[in-house]
């Protein structure tokens, strides 16, 4: 059962959806602004320099990125058309669409994020997720001012973005079939012994962090009856645009890598435009049996009240190290795990909340360590191995990074 939550958590609920939503619609202005800078920064320079680069065609570079963010901007307003599906009241705050032109008139402001958030794909959401009823103003109460997406917002937005390309589209096959593959496999291996027709009838499959849900629809397309579980509001709305709002092939056409004009081999691998999705998320049989949940995993799946040994395969796909406590993640994985069933683990240690800003608990072990705690809490791991994967990677980009990440299958012991 889960617990109720107070006025106060369910208004700062609110207000970080409203906050999310208020990032997608500004993407257009604070991207335009950020390239904006470029042209000022050109004219700064002397005429002998300027008459150089316009012989390079940098101006003309300018005026193509301007375009691509608007493409990208019109795909971000279509994944936000739909918010109610939230249950999150937006009238009550002020927002709205803005037009800006793809060379002039650009508005907020005009800053570059060079840093390495300290995740995986950007995507920190360090904020409370709560499941009580939208707040309601009371008579007199007046919308509060605008939101102005901060850096880290539009990083997070940016990395939205990549994470497209990573799950739905055919330029991020390769990294899929890395990660992927070897847990589909493992998983169709652990249950041969029932037949595929009938697995959607017997055999349940969680899977904790599930960012756009590819694997989680991978797993409902061999059959499993499978649940996706996120807590990222980004990846909420942009999954869900996907799986319930998308009816064709390839139908958007986003510009990914336009954000950052550093370690670029040549202006197409600046402006290369990728197609999504791959595949028609509706085509999964139709007695499919594939839901997504949202919240905080801990909270949605750790309530002492809930059903334990319920899940006959939990798979988790570079999750682990978003835990706060290891511990407590892994006594959960074993609780909900079904006696005999399996837990599939692919992924780095990159602990989310080492070294963090809010001052939020965290433990960070070792892969030794988290493996000896995954043995003692009662879990056997076998098919140990390392699997050489990169994440959110831009193949053409002169730089990138290869994750050393662990993978083995954990059988719950009785």
């Amino acid at each position: 059962m889960m617990r109720d939550f107070s006025q106060a958590e369910i208004e700062e609920e609110e207000r970080y959806f409203h906050n999310v939503m208020e990032t997608f619609r500004q993407y257009a202005s604070y991207s335009l602004a950020a390239n904006n800078r470029r042209r000022k920064d050109f004219y700064t320079l002397p005429l002998e320099d300027r008459q150089l680069l316009d012989e390079l065609g940098y101006k003309h570079k300018l005026d193509e990125v301007d375009r691509a963010i608007l493409t990208n901007a019109e795909f971000l307003k279509e994944v936000v058309q739909d918010p109610e599906i939230f249950g999150h009241d937006e009238e009550k705050y002020e927002h709205g669409d803005e037009t800006v032109s793809a060379i002039d008139g650009h508005t907020g402001e005009s800053t570059h994020d060079h840093s390495h958030p300290h995740s995986h794909d950007g995507l920190n959401a360090g904020h409370p997720h709560s499941h009580g009823p939208p707040l309601t103003l009371g008579p007199g109460s007046h919308k509060p001012r605008r939101y102005r997406p901060t850096d880290a917002d539009m990083d997070k937005l940016r990395s939205t973005l990549k994470q497209f390309v990573r799950d739905w589209s055919a330029e991020g096959k390769t990294e899929r079939e890395t990660c992927y593959k070897p847990m589909e496999d493992a998983l169709v291996a652990h249950f041969a012994r029932v037949p595929v027709e009938e697995r959607w009838l017997s055999l349940r499959v969680l899977v904790p962090g599930a960012g756009m849900a590819r694997l989680a629809w991978n797993i409902a397309k061999l059959g499993f009856a499978c649940q996706a579980n996120e807590f990222s509001h980004y990846m909420l709305l942009a999954s869900h645009f996907i799986l319930n709002r998308t009816t064709e092939v390839e139908k958007h056409e986003v510009y990914p890598y336009v954000h950052s004009f550093s370690n670029l081999r040549d202006r197409p691998s600046l402006l290369m435009p990728v197609r999504i999705p791959d595949v028609l998320p509706s085509s999964l049989p139709a007695n499919s049996d594939f839901s997504m949940v949202a919240g905080d995993f801990e909270e949605i799946y750790g309530d002492e009240e809930s059903p334990a040994e319920q899940w006959d395969a939990i798979v988790t796909c570079f999750f682990i190290d978003t835990a706060k406590n290891i511990v407590n993640y892994l006594r959960i994985l074993h609780r909900i795990l079904k006696p005999g069933g399996v837990w599939i683990n692919l992924g780095p240690l990159l602990w989310h909340f080492e070294n963090n800003a809010t001052n939020e608990p965290s433990v960070e072990l070792d892969l030794g360590e988290v493996k000896a705690l995954a043995s003692k809490i009662g879990f056997e791991l076998h098919n140990e191995r390392t699997v050489e994967t990169t994440y959110v990677n831009h193949k053409q980009s002169m730089l990138g990074y290869v994750y050393h990440a662990a993978f083995w299958c954990a059988t719950k012991q009785a």
